[in-house]
């Protein structure tokens, strides 16, 4: 099935299109805050300005739009932008700060589409009448639920003006198809979100809108679509068998769900979905929508949704097989999870069954429960290799300027510590310690960040999508969410693999290398020791299938998960670790000056859980070997692994052997596995001419995006993963 001129057109409008203006949204915010001053309830304050913003937004349509929820792009007038400018300059410093990760969720779809926003009034109206407000907890509990009312008909609000402005362009429109285009989109808008949807497009039009009110009324980003192939299939099956939609039509539509992701999220960030896996009794629900949901990948061809197919191994064969085709066609997506081992690690975490198996990729890799999450991602990212250069007395190269480490372990650095490590195991257990001292600071920074949310923070609209925020009658911010834990991110595992190896073999082992006159080397980037550095860098190295090397990658996970474990964060939630870094590796890596590796100075750090960019000397299949020798199951907060393939060295068997490749990681007890099929000769022109290659996208540490978008160190970082072949 081909793309619909429709998508073709909306996909060069998204490819076109500038910086994503969101004044208008931000002027109608900072106005209600300021005009509901004295309103005693932070959070009715907070819901006042959200149903400001929906109720204010300026409606727009575009053409070919099907679903309608767009940031208008209107220019502010003069006398709007200096208005802007001073109520930045007045009201936002005097407001209480607010810390900590947001979104990166998926709410609850089905309980939208099953009930509507009238269910949830009337869920609230259950609540509040057996209230008694000379009681200060219900006096609070109240003030929630009002909050929650009043962002319910701001969304209602905006909807309605949807309405109005779809039926004026009808009025106008000379062409009859589009005329009845507007006219159903009209007819959508006056029930979704207030009622139950009732058809396939109802559905759709439910989610988008509802998705981005989230994030426009709340002035947010990130927000999942969660398992659409589960919660819109119902509708889908019962409008085919009455003759109301066709698969092309369903097709369409959902295309158009994917593309208006693009239309309200910034690049360089990460939004997606999630299809197949299973559900709570273990059978693999891959269904239709699972197959058009893929399709949709090669209709857009864009790094928006991030597609991850939730593998197990009964899913079925023509779904693998497609979903390798894709990658093979250099299109990044879908990314595979493995639902088994996720599973797994959830239910440990302690969710049921029927929970477990409904789990979103929140943005790239970490994951959270679909409906139920109040989940710090990535908070912080720790550098791990800058923890061994603090024992080795070897700053960072920002804090030898005089600045903190960006994204650093969050200790200083200090004096030389490895004096008097005797033995190998006094080096690792020096490691472990400082590793346990700058999780217990990040355990602080980031419960102190929940504390703030606590008290100065609040999402109204967001709770009435949230277990168990109106039954608990709190709001997310202030532990209504069923699951509030938070999931720090550790970049950097095979540079401190392949440096702690390097050094208790040249070292300890052979004695050819004093820490003094490494640390040196180190501190100046090799310089003038070039023979050192190579002797460093071709050694062992992680990803070869050498089990000495991939011991320590063991070592390093197990200690990980221990250090993790007996925290607690500030609403009562456990601390879930993970080894993904988004674009963090490159940034981290600009700062890291050389190390025992043999990587130069300012080099990006290794991209994921897998080998250093051009250190599998191997092949793919040693590589996951060696990233499958250490448990992937308490990592939740995410673990991605890059293969890197030649897309001119394909020959007639590679999709066949790459699907082997990947179903060989995932049954090993792989996390997620994701694929680049592109030459370095293609991404080397793209850097040259970047306005031919508008459209190029690849995989980066979790996420896809622009390839000519990223920076310089990320291109070089990209263009120097190793390139395989197979067969």
């Amino acid at each position: 099935m081909e793309p619909t001129p429709r998508i073709r057109r909306l996909r060069e409008a998204i490819l076109a299109q500038e910086a994503i203006d969101r004044e208008e949204a931000e002027l109608l915010w900072l106005r209600a805050w300021i005009a509901h001053a004295e309103e005693p309830w932070h959070l009715v304050r907070r819901a006042r300005a959200t149903a400001a913003v929906l109720a204010g937004l300026t409606p727009r349509i575009d053409p070919d739009d099907l679903l309608v929820g767009r940031f208008s792009q209107r220019s502010l007038s003069e006398d709007e932008r200096e208005e802007l400018g001073r109520l930045r300059g007045e009201a936002m410093p005097a407001a209480s700060p607010s810390y900590g990760q947001r979104a990166h969720m998926a709410i609850d779809y089905e309980r939208l589409l099953r009930d509507g926003v009238a269910g949830i009034r009337e869920e609230i109206a259950g609540y509040r009448s057996r209230l008694d407000a000379s009681r200060p907890e219900d006096l609070e509990r109240d003030a929630f639920y009002r909050a929650c009312l009043i962002a319910l008909e701001g969304l209602c609000d905006l909807t309605r003006h949807y309405a109005d402005r779809a039926d004026a362009l009808a009025d106008g429109e000379a062409d009859a198809a589009r005329r009845d285009a507007l006219r159903a989109i009209a007819a959508r808008c006056r029930r979704v979100p207030e009622a139950p949807a009732q058809s396939f497009y109802e559905a759709l039009q439910a989610v988008h809108l509802v998705t981005w009110a989230l994030c426009a009324g709340q002035r947010l980003s990130l927000f999942q679509l969660g398992r659409p192939d589960r919660y819109l299939l119902p509708l889908y099956r019962r409008d085919l068998a009455e003759g109301r939609l066709s698969e092309a039509e369903a097709q369409e539509g959902i295309d158009c769900l994917c593309l208006m992701l693009s239309t309200y999220t910034a690049r360089g960030l990460a939004v997606g979905l999630m299809v197949g896996g299973r559900d709570g009794v273990g059978t693999d629900v891959s269904n239709e929508l699972t197959r058009l949901f893929l399709e949709s990948i090669a209709h857009t061809r864009l790094p928006y949704p991030g597609i991850g197919l939730c593998w197990t191994p009964d899913t079925p064969e023509d779904i693998m097989a497609r979903a390798t085709s894709l990658l093979a066609e250099g299109l990044t997506h879908p990314a595979l999870f493995n639902d088994e081992v996720i599973t797994a690690g959830l239910r440990a975490a302690g969710l049921p069954p029927p929970e477990a198996c409904l789990y979103t990729h929140s943005t790239c890799v970490e994951i959270t429960p679909v409906a139920s999450s109040n989940v710090y991602v990535a908070s912080p990212y720790i550098n791990l290799l800058q923890l061994l250069h603090d024992l080795l007395g070897v700053p960072s190269l920002k804090a030898s300027g005089g600045a903190a480490p960006v994204g650093g372990g969050g200790m200083p650095t200090g004096p030389a510590r490895a004096a008097g490590l005797d033995t190998f195991e006094d080096l690792l257990a020096a490691y472990e310690d400082h590793l346990a001292e700058v999780i217990r600071a990040a355990v602080i920074d980031e419960n102190t960040c929940q504390a703030s949310r606590y008290y100065h923070g609040g999402y109204p609209l967001l709770s009435c999508f949230v277990n168990d925020c109106l039954a608990r009658g709190k709001d997310i911010d202030q532990g209504g969410a069923r699951h509030n834990w938070i999931e720090p991110s550790f970049v950097g595992l095979a540079n401190l693999v392949d440096a702690l190896h390097a050094i208790r073999r040249f070292v300890y082992d052979e004695a050819r290398l004093t820490f003094s006159e490494l640390a040196e080397a180190l501190r100046h980037d090799f310089c003038g020791r070039e023979d050192l550095r190579l002797m460093l860098l071709n050694g062992d190295k992680y990803g070869n299938d050498a089990d000495p090397v991939d011991a320590l990658a063991l070592r390093i996970t197990d200690t990980i998960e221990r250090l993790c474990r007996p925290y607690r964060t500030y609403l009562g939630g456990a601390f879930h670790p993970g080894l993904f870094c988004w674009v963090m590796h490159e940034r981290l890596g600009a700062v890291t000056a050389a190390s025992a590796d043999g990587r130069r100075a300012g080099e990006a750090l290794g991209d994921g859980s897998g080998p250093a960019q051009g250190r599998e000397r191997l092949g793919p299949t040693a590589a996951i070997l060696s990233t499958t020798k250490w448990r992937h199951e308490g990592m939740l907060g995410g673990i991605a692994m890059n293969l890197k393939f030649a897309r001119s060295a394909q020959g007639p068997e590679f999709v066949e052997g790459l699907q082997r490749l990947i179903e060989t990681y995932l049954a090993r007890g792989g996390f997620e596995i994701q694929v680049n099929v592109v030459d370095a000769a293609t991404l080397r022109a793209a850097r040259a001419h970047p306005e031919r290659y508008r459209d190029l996208v690849v995989r980066i540490g979790g996420y896809s995006d622009y390839f000519v978008g990223l920076s310089e160190r990320m291109q070089e970082e990209i263009i120097r993963r190793t390139e395989h072949g197979l067969g």
